[in-house]
């Protein structure tokens, strides 16, 4: 199975993702994550991403779709995984479907976490992870990245026909009983 779990800032992303990896025993890849992590390293990539990171703003196009494409090669991820924080774009979208088409795979799901802006700002501004963009400014300037440049890539899977809405407010188990039910079918 290859799932993209797509959403806002502060979503819910990364937990949920977890949990469908457990339960259905799929990798995932979170590209924020792998971002993280080369800039705590202080990797060459770390070092490029970290400022455009701190601004809120997305990491450009090719260097996020050479990341998954490379991320992707591992042997780990050939029967299935779950994407979360990629696409963000259309482009990324495009070069990702390209992608998929090259290695003869299918993307099986599209699943959106609905959630309202108030409780996105009242999440990420809780959590305890001591990032350097979850400000109130910075998490502002995050949601609108988002409504601008990354929520035309619902309309681009929509149009393919797996886009899955779920909603994502409630309890973390709630909504992962939403995620499992669509996924189950």
């Amino acid at each position: 199975m290859r799932i993209i779990l797509f959403g806002p800032p502060g979503a819910g992303k990364g937990t949920q993702a977890k949990l469908i990896q457990k339960k259905f025993n799929i990798p995932q890849l979170s590209t924020g994550e792998m971002f993280r992590n080369a800039i705590k390293n202080q990797t060459p990539l770390g070092k490029k991403v970290k400022s455009i990171m701190d601004e809120g703003k997305l990491v450009p196009d090719d260097t996020v779709v050479d990341l998954v494409e490379e991320a992707l090669d591992k042997p780990e991820f050939e029967n299935g995984y779950i994407l979360d924080g990629f696409p963000r774009t259309v482009p990324q979208a495009e070069a990702f479907d390209t992608l998929l088409k090259q290695h003869k795979k299918k993307l099986h799901s599209f699943l959106s976490l609905e959630v309202p802006e108030d409780e996105l700002m009242r999440r990420i501004l809780s959590r305890k992870e001591g990032r350097s963009d979850d400000t109130p400014e910075k998490v502002k300037t995050r949601l609108e990245v988002y409504n601008d440049e990354t929520s035309p890539v619902l309309n681009y899977y929509k149009q393919k026909g797996i886009y899955k809405s779920i909603d994502g407010t409630g309890t973390i188990e709630e909504i992962f009983g939403r995620i499992s039910a669509v996924l189950e079918k």
